[in-house]
């Protein structure tokens, strides 16, 4: 299951150069994570600032 970004998103950018694949990316309104890319690592939800960040 992959993870998910969520509304509570402040768009810091923390969780993009964690990611080991690049399957975060900026959104319009946040960052946003390519769930066909996502190995499901949870590194980016260990990072975020807010816990914007969990699985699906």
């Amino acid at each position: 299951m992959a993870y998910v970004i969520s509304d509570s998103c402040v768009s810091c950018g923390t969780c993009e150069p964690e990611c080991p694949v690049g399957a975060i990316s900026q959104g319009d309104s946040q960052f946003e994570i390519d769930g066909s890319a996502c190995v499901e690592c949870g590194t980016c939800a260990g990072v975020c600032p807010t816990g914007a960040i969990s699985q699906e």
